[in-house]
Formats: C-alpha cells, sequence, structure tokens
C-alpha cells in the first residue's frame, strides 16, 4: 500500500467507532490495493470526500503539534488530492 495511504488508514481508526463514514473508508483501504493517492480519491463516494476535507486538516495539524513530519507530509499528500 501506498506510504501516504498507510497514514490515512491510521488515522481513521481514531474515527471508527464515532463515524460510519470512516468505516467505509478505513473498509476500501483495507480490501483495495490503490497504487496512489489520486487513483484512492477517485473511487471515493463525495460524503466520503467531505468526511475527509474536514478530517484531515485536524490530523495533519496534530501531527504537526507532535512534530511528526513524516507523517504530516503523508497526510498532506492525501489531503492535497481532494482539493
Amino acid at each position: 500500500m501506498e506510504q501516504s495511504l498507510s497514514y490515512l488508514r491510521e488515522a481513521l481508526s481514531n474515527y471508527l467507532e464515532e463515524h460510519e463514514t470512516s468505516r467505509h473508508i478505513y473498509f476500501k483501504l483495507s480490501r483495495e490495493s490503490f497504487t496512489d493517492e489520486k487513483q484512492f480519491i477517485r473511487m471515493l463516494s463525495e460524503k466520503e470526500q467531505m468526511f475527509l476535507n474536514k478530517m484531515l486538516p485536524y490530523e495533519i495539524k496534530h501531527a504537526m503539534g507532535e512534530q511528526d513530519y513524516v507523517r504530516m507530509n503523508q497526510l498532506n499528500d492525501v489531503y492535497e488530492e481532494l482539493l
């Protein structure tokens, strides 16, 4: 799996209990084999894209606060594809 998508799957695991949309995205990542972020984003529904647009800025900011710049950059790569 693409490294940025692995980071995304890990971030989504924090939302599995509270958000059904997060579970859908998480299981897509677990079942499918995506070659890159673009391919993954094309497979998302509009609702799933909206969820990621709300969730990813928070996760990127959190990674920055923890000085985990690798994680921040990887999540930002996914976020940029959404835009």
